[in-house]
């Protein structure tokens, strides 16, 4: 997760409303905009493109080192939103 995510964590742990609001976030038509626009309303500019952006760019960047990347690809990458509340609803 980027620090605006942590931030929003550390945030969430201290005001059980704000937890509240972001896991309901899930249960909206498009669940990721409604988190992104919950975010950036309490102050952390987070946008889908970026939540979902993040962990493949470090995944593609491991796989065009200049010593000649990873020798084989993952399978995939960490998801950033899925971690996000995974830590959440553990608070």
């Amino acid at each position: 997760m980027n620090e605006k995510l942590f931030a929003l964590l550390e945030k969430a742990k201290q005001d059980q409303t704000l937890k509240n609001m972001l896991l309901n976030t899930k249960k909206e038509k498009d669940p990721a905009l409604a988190f992104c626009e919950l975010a950036t309303q309490q102050g952390f500019s987070i946008t889908v493109g970026e939540l979902f952006a993040e962990g493949e760019e470090y995944c593609s960047n491991l796989l065009k080192s200049c010593n000649g990347g990873a020798t084989y690809p993952r399978e995939g990458w960490d998801d950033s939103y899925e971690m996000f509340f995974a830590c959440l609803e553990r608070i």
